[in-house]
């Protein structure tokens, strides 16, 4: 259950602020299509974090335990590196109408984000259905929110709070892989 809250709540906090919260607020505020949008965001998020979820069980089951441990850390370290790095990434000025678009856009935009880099993690380092599960309810909540406070959430110090987040993603990547070399208890 830890893996599930874990994820969960991970996933929501890295959320803030990212590319495919930013697009759902921006969507939500220009198409007034809130419904479908949430639906599409539920299905990406369910679909983004099943992949990571799969991707980190699938490591997990083949390398050793010393290796899959390293392997979390590193994998906190490249959502640390993710969450940091200068999002200049410019938002669609006319929306698409069309929800399949969208829910591609989005799920590429989730895959390779900090928030399933986190839900694969998780998913090497525990139980990964419940990662999985947990990682696309707080993907579906972070969109969610996006989706309700639509260009509010534009005025929001997101840098601030990704760099706050990246740096706690990191100090945990770092304890991780120092604890998985032995070298901290």
């Amino acid at each position: 259950m830890s893996a599930f809250l874990f994820s969960l709540a991970a996933v929501f906090a890295v959320s803030l602020g990212g590319g495919d919260q930013l697009l759902a607020a921006r969507l939500a505020d220009r198409t007034r299509r809130s419904a479908g949008l949430l639906v599409v965001g539920a299905i990406a998020s369910a679909l983004s974090a099943l992949a990571m979820a799969v991707a980190g069980l699938a490591f997990a089951l083949i390398l050793p335990e010393p290796a899959a441990d390293m392997l979390v850390a590193i994998a906190l370290l490249v959502a640390a590196v993710e969450l940091a790095w200068p999002w200049r990434r410019k938002l669609p000025e006319e929306p698409t109408h069309s929800l399949f678009a969208t829910l591609i856009v989005l799920l590429a935009r989730q895959v390779g984000d900090a928030a399933r880099f986190l839900v694969f993690a998780f998913a090497a380092g525990g139980s990964a259905w419940l990662a999985g599960a947990g990682g696309a309810l707080g993907g579906t909540a972070a969109i969610a929110l996006g989706v309700t406070l639509a260009a509010e959430l534009e005025r929001w110090p997101v840098r601030a709070i990704r760099l706050t987040l990246a740096a706690v993603v990191a100090i945990v990547g770092v304890y991780a892989g120092l604890a998985a070399r032995g070298i901290i208890g």
